[in-house]
């Protein structure tokens, strides 16, 4: 009976090695990628283009070309990661406004620049010097803050949730004029 148990053990365990593998796993998209991702398809569904522009940059693309020049107040709000005195990795995706005007210009033009952006700060549980950032562009003729509320609670929507609310507060950037700050209620 000993023998016999073995054998059965032995039969059931053993592996028929000219059997098909099984297929590795194709693994998944990083969260981080996905939430971009769908970022992108509700903008581009509201009729912005899409652009990723260079994480590398020219100071001039960087500051210059943005109305930030070496003595700017805006400059010192980011600690820049320069790689040669005038080429530096991007602090924000704005350098992409330049490169989406250029070729466009005097035309209307509506687009998304998501990508990552670096600064030089201490690594905490709060920041890295590395994040993803999305910031939207739209110039042409009779645009109003009415049409960035609109926008913007349209996406809270798309994003979060149809019953999804915004509100927009007066605020004070240095780059930027006039300058709003948004919130959105608890999703939770």
């Amino acid at each position: 009976f000993e023998t016999a148990k073995r054998q059965a053990a032995i039969s059931s365990e053993q592996t028929d090695v000219t059997l098909p593998g099984y297929a590795p796993s194709p693994g998944r998209l990083h969260l981080t990628t996905l939430t971009l991702r769908k970022i992108c398809r509700i903008f581009y569904g509201m009729g912005f283009d899409i652009l990723e522009s260079p994480e590398i940059e020219s100071d001039n693309y960087n500051f210059e070309m943005l109305n930030m020049p070496p003595h700017h107040p805006a400059r010192d709000m980011w600690d820049t990661f320069y790689l040669t005195e005038s080429v530096l990795l991007r602090t924000h995706t704005s350098p992409g406004q330049i490169h989406a005007m250029l070729p466009k210009a005097p035309e209307p033009l509506r687009v998304v620049l998501p990508g990552r952006v670096y600064r030089y700060e201490a690594v905490t549980a709060r920041s890295e010097f590395m994040f993803y950032q999305v910031e939207g562009l739209a110039v042409g003729t009779n645009i109003t803050l009415a049409h960035l509320k609109g926008l913007l609670e349209n996406f809270a929507r798309r994003m979060f949730g149809p019953k999804q609310r915004i509100r927009l507060r007066g605020s004070s950037f240095p780059f930027t004029e006039p300058s709003v700050e948004v919130d959105m209620d608890c999703i939770l």
